[in-house]
């Protein structure tokens, strides 16, 4: 049954894919969370195997929009079943809502439905972190407990959780980040760690069925609602540059400037969750997730400019540290690492105050008039929602090392700069279909990193 035997396929711009017997086929999945960033595109990893995969059922309170569904193939959409499910609801809900759209048979079931409750006012979106504990506990506990009340005996349940598994957004933690580091859970509630615990609780009641568990960093991919997508706000950024005749300032300092920040491609990290699921030897492991395609911001804000038109170029940098404001997390035994000094960070504004500047809204609204009905998201009319992960993104994550998967035969590759730019041609009307979410790129190359 495992890959090792197979030769590895390409598909689009995603290289060095596993394949897998052609024994193994008509599969069914439950895909929770489907309209979202990381639950949809790992629908579209799955029905890139059509004859793998037969039936797909996306779990959600709504389905995922029909402009999303519109980047399926006719035969792909056909294979997708909305089961409409609000994972808040008992687990008795959750089971008539299933038996009632005729789930009788589940083969895997891959986790993603997620809340996040609005943080307090200029604070990071994880920092209602015991709210958010209690929230997103219950719902894997009880979409969990529906699966007996319907005789649902999933062979695996894979659970995707992230890169704060590892506390980095606490402060300093060891580099690369490896899946057998202690979890730092005296340090502030997660709920990464008691939703590990109910689905290992699961996988103890129920021996027929193993689990995994995802962790990918910063999350690439095209979806309607970008709140998840900490590269959309750039996108904004750069379009509303452009039509006001600016430069792409970048507000970090040099530190930040030529870092190397790692993301993790929602379409890759599916085709790697289907390879651990299939995969015998990989059940009951946790696995990073990411491209393996470093990026810096200077190379990514070069791309930027070219991409969205940005006449007058990027401003890079001061040479000097005065006039930025500088945030100081912990240090010391109050980080994952245990020692050390704290984190600084610096920048000379943040996206969320930018896109509180009503010359910017305008600028916005200008652009959705002359896109001619193209453009239709406007993301300044919730700045908290639509910004705030885009500032996360300068907090440096660190490496996810991927040796773990590597050594069991994943070899997965996708140049990140590639994925960003298909995720912004999905998402505006460049590519096929159009999310309405950025406008039109103004070149047709990526410009990859090679």
């Amino acid at each position: 049954m495992g890959s090792e035997s197979q030769p590895l396929r390409n598909s689009g711009i995603y290289h060095n894919l596993p394949t897998f017997s052609p024994s193994i086929k008509n599969l069914t999945a439950i895909v929770t969370g489907a309209n979202g960033i990381s639950g949809f595109h790992t629908v579209r990893a799955l029905l890139d195997s059509p004859q793998r995969w037969s039936k797909i059922y996306a779990m959600s309170r709504s389905p995922p929009p029909k402009v999303m569904m519109d980047l399926l193939t006719e035969e792909q959409r056909a294979k997708v079943q909305h089961v409409k499910s609000d994972f808040l609801e008992d687990s008795e809900v959750l089971a008539k809502a299933m038996k009632d759209a005729g789930v009788e048979k589940v083969d895997y079931a891959f986790f993603y439905s997620y809340l996040q409750p609005k943080p307090p006012p200029n604070s990071p979106p994880w920092s209602n972190a015991e709210e958010l504990c209690k929230v997103n506990t219950a719902l894997l506990k009880n979409f969990l407990g529906a699966l007996p009340l319907v005789n649902l005996k999933p062979k695996r349940i894979l659970l995707q959780t992230g890169a704060k598994n590892y506390g980095v957004h606490l402060g300093r933690a060891r580099v690369p980040c490896l899946e057998s580091d202690p979890q730092p859970k005296s340090l502030a509630p997660n709920f990464y760690y008691p939703q590990e615990e109910v689905l290992f609780d699961y996988c103890k009641n129920n021996p027929e069925t193993k689990w995994n568990i995802i962790m990918p960093a910063w999350i690439i991919g095209a979806t309607t609602n970008a709140q998840m997508n900490a590269l959309h706000p750039f996108a904004i950024y750069a379009a509303v540059s452009a039509h006001n005749s600016e430069p792409l300032v970048f507000p970090g300092d040099w530190d930040s400037w030529q870092g190397d920040a790692h993301h993790s491609s929602a379409r890759l990290t599916g085709y790697l969750s289907e390879w651990a699921i299939l995969e015998e030897k990989c059940a009951n492991q946790r696995f990073n997730s990411q491209d393996t395609s470093p990026v810096s911001w200077d190379r990514y804000f070069e791309r930027l400019a070219t991409w969205f038109g940005v006449k007058e170029g990027v401003t890079p940098p001061a040479d000097s540290n005065e006039g930025y404001g500088a945030f100081e997390g912990k240090g010391g035994k109050e980080t994952p690492m245990g020692y050390g000094p704290p984190v600084v960070s610096r920048a000379k504004f943040t996206l969320s105050a930018w896109a509180r500047k009503d010359e910017n809204k305008k600028a916005w609204r200008e652009i959705m008039e002359a896109s001619g009905g193209k453009v239709t998201h406007d993301p300044f009319e919730d700045v908290e929602a639509n910004f705030t992960f885009g500032d996360g993104a300068f907090i440096r994550v660190g490496c996810l090392g991927m040796n773990r998967a590597r050594r069991l035969g994943w070899s997965g590759f996708v140049d990140t700069v590639e994925a960003v730019w298909e995720m912004y041609m999905e998402m505006g009307g460049n590519g096929k279909g159009g999310l309405g979410m950025v406008p039109e790129m103004k070149v047709k190359d990526s410009l990859p990193l090679i």
